[in-house]
């Protein structure tokens, strides 16, 4: 059972900086470190009409751009709702960017009623990510907002 209010305070004292890159780096380098059995962590920025493109990120080499109308990442942008799939194969329009990937969880960041861009997080494990991580992670990106100057 992962302790998300100790990483959550882990968190804010690894943040201090206001700078949006140096904090999206180092959030997903610290949840890639702390959060057992990923595969894959990072985030897909908001940067062209309808498109998320690749941002800081920990693991293998990722797909790049993700539409809003294709996968999970694509689906948490354009619901603005956190996608939480035990089993990605089974999720119409998946986008297979690691064969060894099973389970997926993807959170929106909200930034001034806009979307800014997704966190992502892969893992080889089939229904790794539960209702307590979910709310654990939203809480860690409530964080990362919190700490980040996005002008």
């Amino acid at each position: 059972m992962t302790d998300y209010a100790l990483l959550g305070r882990q968190l804010e004292m690894l943040l201090d900086t206001r700078d949006w890159i140096t904090n999206a780096a180092q959030t997903a380098a610290f949840i890639n470190e702390q959060i057992p059995d990923l595969n894959w962590a990072g985030f897909y920025l908001h940067r062209q009409p309808q498109t998320l493109l690749l941002g800081p990120f920990q693991g293998k080499p990722a797909c790049n751009p993700i539409p809003f109308d294709k996968g999970v990442c694509g689906a948490a942008a354009r619901t603005r709702q956190t996608q939480r799939v035990a089993d990605v194969h089974a999720f119409p329009g998946h986008i297979a960017c690691d064969a060894a990937s099973r389970a997926e969880l993807v959170v929106p960041l909200i930034v001034n009623d806009e979307v800014w861009g997704v966190l992502d997080m892969d893992s080889p494990q089939p229904n790794r990510f539960s209702a307590e991580d979910q709310s654990g992670i939203e809480a860690l990106c409530r964080i990362f907002i919190a700490a980040t100057d996005f002008t």
